[in-house]
């Protein structure tokens, strides 16, 4: 078993995911990169191993059992344990996200990516994260996943987009963590989630104010946190994010 501490990053050929790869490479992480697309997927390996990361390209579609399976088969044949584990890769789906308009089949896609896709490849690298000293998961939410955030005060909704599928299922998957943190209370997981920030990417057609290094920076920290550091919480640069 490799002595190099090893993160694997899904989603991270491109955006907020590959500057989360970039930056645990450059803290001298081996990093797999995680992404469906072959092509995008290997010219972000180069271009990581340009800069000076060890970096190595896992085929993963986190919606298919059979690709997951095999991307843990990976990590273990090249690393024999994972020490950070970053559940970056989300869908939208469609624009028009109206819930009294909603096509429930893009609801139950956009679910099937952003919430039991991290299931499905939680469970299949947690035998290799518990081969680690310092294992940790990290989750990519979002503040508008944060029910204090998406109300007032008072109980009264506030102004923004309308989103059925995507703001919930952030919600979703910030209450499946818990579950994860309950379930590994007492052993050395630390189970966190990112809020990111409104940043630029293809995801929002690029009208966030924030790079994607700066979204990515919240999940380095939380992927390398120490020995007693965190567990079950919701954080960004500024601190705590309101469930």
């Amino acid at each position: 078993m490799s002595d190099t501490r090893t993160a694997l990053v899904t989603g991270a050929n491109k955006g907020i995911g590959y500057e989360i790869a970039a930056g645990l490479g450059a803290l001298g992480y081996a990093v797999g990169v995680g992404a469906r697309d072959d092509a995008r997927r290997e010219a972000a390996v180069t271009r990581l191993r340009d800069a000076g990361v060890d970096a190595f390209g896992v085929p993963l579609d986190v919606t298919d059992d059979r690709s997951v399976a095999a991307a843990a088969e990976l990590v273990a044949e090249r690393s024999g344990h994972l020490d950070a584990l970053v559940n970056n890769a989300a869908i939208t789906g469609d624009a028009q996200q109206q819930p009294t308009t909603a096509d429930l089949d893009v609801i139950r896609t956009v679910v099937e990516t952003n919430v039991l896709g991290v299931i499905r490849v939680t469970n299949a690298m947690l035998p290799l994260l518990q081969r680690s000293a310092s294992p940790r998961i990290v989750n990519m939410s979002s503040g508008v996943g944060s029910l204090t955030r998406q109300s007032g005060p008072g109980g009264e909704t506030t102004t923004g987009p309308v989103s059925v599928a995507y703001s919930p299922s952030k919600t979703f998957l910030n209450a499946v963590t818990l579950q994860y943190v309950k379930e590994l209370a007492g052993t050395d997981v630390l189970v966190n989630c990112a809020c990111p920030g409104f940043v630029a990417t293809d995801l929002n057609g690029f009208r966030g104010h924030r790079t994607p290094q700066q979204g990515a920076a919240t999940a380095v920290r939380l992927a390398t946190l120490p020995d007693g550091g965190p567990t079950g919480g919701f954080f960004e640069d500024d601190g705590v994010v309101p469930w």
